[in-house]
């Protein structure tokens, strides 16, 4: 049976990094007495994959992991015993069974993410950078220096850009995320202020991730949905 957890990433656990995140699951499962799966052979681990890493000092509201259970037990109280064993910095908010097979694992069905994004205290701009964000999002293109392993290549990242709006000094955007495009939401605020003269700075932006979702589009046409809305409770 395969389940899919949603989690969120909060105050000083957003310093830590992806291994340390699949550690703390791994010991957080083990002292729930969730029983989960492990693989066969001589060194054994928990069959578990997590959707899309999430940087170290970002935030979240909705971060993936999908592991396999032995045996049932129902979601609320999952929940209930996973949080009781684990921090409030890293909340479980959600469990559900999730089909069976490759093809429905978290970490390949990403294509999208909602991010939330603001200026950290005493680091905005000496101008009202809301009012420029109409005809810099309004350009049919948005041409960026995107680091690769090996290199740097020019990019137009317009296209990997699908949805915004701004309130009250928070920038929301909706962004292409993983393995095919994936576009982080501090380079499209990097090239906002560098368009406006202004050399960013990388420890300006405060950015928490919303929502990450898959593509369940035909014919090219995009249609994305919450790895959540995927699964389904169990009772």
């Amino acid at each position: 049976m395969k389940v899919r957890i949603r989690f969120s990433k909060k105050g000083s656990m957003k310093f830590i990094g992806h291994l340390d995140v699949m550690r703390y699951f791994q010991k957080l499962i083990r002292r729930a007495g969730i029983d989960v799966a492990y693989t066969e052979g001589i060194h054994p681990h928990m069959i578990m994959s997590f959707a899309s890493p999430l940087g170290i000092g970002l935030t979240s509201d909705a971060e993936y992991m999908d592991i396999e259970l032995c045996s049932m037990i129902p979601s609320a109280e999952a929940i209930r015993i996973l949080n009781q064993a684990g921090t409030d910095e890293m909340k479980v908010t959600g469990f559900v069974q999730i089909p069976d097979g490759k093809a429905n694992k978290a970490m390949t069905l990403v294509a999208a993410a909602d991010y939330e994004v603001c200026f950290r205290d005493g680091h905005a701009p000496d101008f009202c950078w809301e009012e420029g964000l109409p005809d810099f999002f309004a350009q049919a293109a948005i041409p960026v220096m995107k680091k690769t392993k090996h290199s740097e290549k020019e990019v137009n990242i317009r296209p990997m850009i699908y949805d915004w709006s701004v309130s009250s000094g928070i920038l929301y955007l909706k962004l292409a995320a993983g393995s095919a495009e994936n576009l982080k939401p501090g380079l499209v605020m990097d090239a906002f202020l560098r368009q406006k003269g202004i050399e960013p700075d990388p420890f300006a932006y405060a950015v928490n991730r919303q929502e990450i979702y898959a593509d369940i589009g035909t014919d090219g046409k995009k249609n994305l949905i919450s790895l959540y809305a995927l699964g389904s409770e169990i009772f």
